[in-house]
């Protein structure tokens, strides 16, 4: 479906897309990113500080991202388009639990330029099926907020099944919403070695 190339690296190559996890060095990119996308991005996320959108407060953040990420804690990737270094989306896996669960959650989000063109969906695609094979999780949860349809397409496009409805379940923009939950398996699933 999509031509994938996945390195042990833990950076993605898919078509024209470089999907690698964020870096130290990344502060003035991903704060330009957030500071880009700030009004289009603010219904969906929730409310931030001010230190959030400045490359000093990445630069706290990113040094917290790294150890995460060391201790396969966390995974924050971003995406870039080959041959620049802007940063056109995010997506993140969160809450990471092993032995007997393997699950995690995932969030993302991409920038109002390179809306309707795949870049989520293939992207989405590479680092869920990376978490599947090299991290060995299986099963990958999901929530949007049932007006966010292009968010729900997404999942639904890449084998996310709806599970239920939650109520009141995030703080996003100052507001208690509900979000559908959803969950992808991984059918080949194999115990990480030891």
């Amino acid at each position: 479906m999509f031509n994938t190339i996945i390195n042990r690296s833990s950076t993605l190559v898919v078509d024209e897309l470089k999907i690698r996890l964020i870096g130290t060095k990344d502060a003035q990119r991903i704060s330009a990113y957030y500071q880009k996308n700030r009004q289009f991005l603010q219904p969906w996320e929730p409310l931030r500080e001010e230190g959030f959108f400045s490359v000093e407060g990445w630069e706290k953040r990113l040094i917290q991202l790294s150890e995460l990420q060391k201790h396969h804690l966390a995974y924050y990737f971003v995406i870039v388009k080959q041959g620049s270094d802007d940063i056109c989306g995010v997506i993140n896996f969160s809450n990471l639990i092993k032995h007997p669960f393997y699950a995690c959650h995932v969030g993302y989000s991409l920038g109002d330029e390179y809306q309707g063109q795949g870049i989520m969906r293939r992207s989405l695609n590479a680092v869920v099926q990376w978490m599947f094979e090299e991290r060995h999780f299986h099963r990958i949860m999901a929530g949007y907020m049932p007006r966010n349809r292009k968010s729900g397409k997404v999942l639904s496009e890449l084998g996310f099944e709806k599970e239920g409805l939650a109520k009141d379940y995030l703080l996003i923009n100052g507001q208690w919403e509900d979000h559908v939950l959803t969950a992808k398996t991984n059918p080949d699933w194999t115990p990480p070695n030891k």
